[in-house]
């Protein structure tokens, strides 16, 4: 398989093609498991669809692009877990290509293939949830296409215009995956070190990266959305993060493979010396990619394969250049890449189908959205859950802008201050519940505070569950 990329012929773009959808067959023959970060997703494409707001309307930290893109997918396709898979197929195709074609074209490496591009969709399935259209999948496209721009500045060994585009690139990132505005301090070190960059290019830059950025903000300041934008999207990142740990197992095996080569192919460089100087530059603009993307590791808010997408470029990148150290039709070179592709695709097939049995790694319990032991009744109705919400809204529509618990609890556990009072009457007044899930006891202290509700809503015959006495 891997001489059978090493060729370079213009059909291996379609041999590209067909070996990544091969690779998403599972997906194609029975589907994925949803996730409760891709059902939460689908519940923020939903609420905005119904014409409310996001972070004024709908309390989630999920960036503006993403939340836009969610919005029109529920509006074309409603809430359809195989229209996000196929968006995400969609997605990384142009990753796979754009990457071979940035490697292929500008002869990055010696030995021009269609290896990277190989290497890229095999690392874009460690784990079933990298098959999910997430905010950092959508980000990393336009890194890459940033990361193209700043290696067309070093093959012509001259800063252009293009420096404005590299900027706009990470800009639109940002506002698709915020942690991805780090990025511009790995732009502007890669200008600083690797290019004859001025001042004058440094602040083109700048403006490139941080004008789609006050757009999305003077658009919230007309709405009367700034100070939303500010606590449920800039606030929310930087807040320490209590991670569930029980699935890190998978994490690390879905890791091993892709970073391990990656760092032999970086150890490799060093013994080789047949690299020109702007192929030197690039190898050392992937390494401070890496470097920036270990730094949105505290950004993250929970941990899954699906968030350490943005360290595929730079693990495809320098696996390349460790298959391309060996001598061509190597028998120990074919052997290890037959090997990794083997157990990449045995560690995908086990969390999806559990092919193994007995083994829980790579299935992502944790993460999984499971049918809340809800009554029948409840089923396709407006409700709020209060607390972590874990499966409830499978069958079920949200209600209130309470959506994500981490930003709802600025209000709901904060019912001794009078300003949090009215917040929660007046949203439950814009988008009344038809039940509330109290899973954290707060509707006895809200309904004591506001008598208006506390007519409204009384305890049903199940227990934790509040019912609106209208219905």
């Amino acid at each position: 398989m891997l001489s059978f990329f090493r060729v370079n012929a213009r059909y291996q773009t379609i041999s590209l093609v067909v070996f990544f959808l091969l690779l998403r067959l599972p997906f194609f023959l029975g589907g994925a498991p949803l996730l409760i970060p891709e059902l939460n997703w689908m519940l923020v494409g939903e609420q905005m669809g119904r014409g409310f707001m996001l972070y004024r309307d709908v309390w989630d930290n999920v960036s503006p692009f993403s939340g836009l893109t969610y919005w029109l997918i529920d509006t074309l396709f409603g809430r359809t877990p195989f229209a996000y898979h196929f968006a995400a197929m969609g997605v990384s195709l142009v990753q796979i290509l754009y990457f071979n074609y940035v490697i292929h074209s500008r002869e990055v490496f010696p030995e021009r293939t269609f290896l990277p591009g190989a290497l890229y969709a095999l690392f874009l399935n460690i784990s079933f949830d990298m098959g999910t259209l997430s905010p950092m999948l959508m980000a990393n496209t336009f890194l890459l296409f940033a990361f193209g721009s700043i290696v067309k500045m070093l093959v012509r060994r001259e800063v252009t215009t293009q420096v404005f585009e590299m900027g706009l690139y990470i800009g639109i990132a940002t506002l698709f995956y915020l942690p991805a505005s780090l990025f511009m301090i790995w732009a502007f070190l890669a200008l600083l070190f690797y290019t004859g960059s001025t001042f004058r290019h440094h602040l083109l830059g700048f403006f490139g990266s941080v004008f789609p950025l006050l757009m999305v903000v003077l658009f919230f300041y007309l709405n009367n959305g700034i100070e939303s934008l500010n606590r449920n999207l800039l606030t929310s990142v930087f807040q320490a993060k209590q991670y569930n740990l029980n699935d890190f197992s998978s994490l690390l095996a879905s890791l091993l493979l892709p970073l391990g080569f990656g760092i032999m192919g970086f150890m490799r460089i060093f013994t080789t010396l047949r690299f020109v100087n702007y192929q030197t530059r690039i190898q050392q603009v992937m390494a401070l990619w890496f470097i920036a993307a270990v730094f949105t590791i505290p950004l993250m808010q929970f941990l899954a394969p699906m968030q350490f997408v943005i360290f595929v470029p730079p693990a495809a990148f320098f696996a390349t250049h460790y298959f391309q150290s060996f001598k061509k039709n190597s028998w120990a070179d074919e052997l290890q890449f037959t090997l990794m592709s083997a157990v990449i695709i045995l560690i995908q097939y086990q969390g999806l189908r559990g092919v193994i049995p007995g083994i829980s790694m790579g299935k992502l319990e944790n993460l999984r959205a499971k049918p809340a032991d809800l009554p029948d009744q409840i089923t396709g109705k407006r409700i709020l859950v209060l607390g972590q919400h874990s499966g409830e809204y499978i069958n079920n529509l949200t209600a209130t802008p309470y959506l994500n618990w981490e930003l709802a609890s600025y209000d709901l556990q904060n019912l001794d201050n009078f300003d949090s009072v009215i917040h929660v009457y007046d949203n439950f007044k814009k988008d009344p519940p038809d039940y509330v899930v109290d899973k954290a006891n707060i509707m006895p202290k809200l309904l004591n505070r506001v008598p208006a509700l506390k007519k409204q809503y009384g305890l049903s015959q199940w227990k934790g569950i509040y019912q609106r006495t209208d219905i």
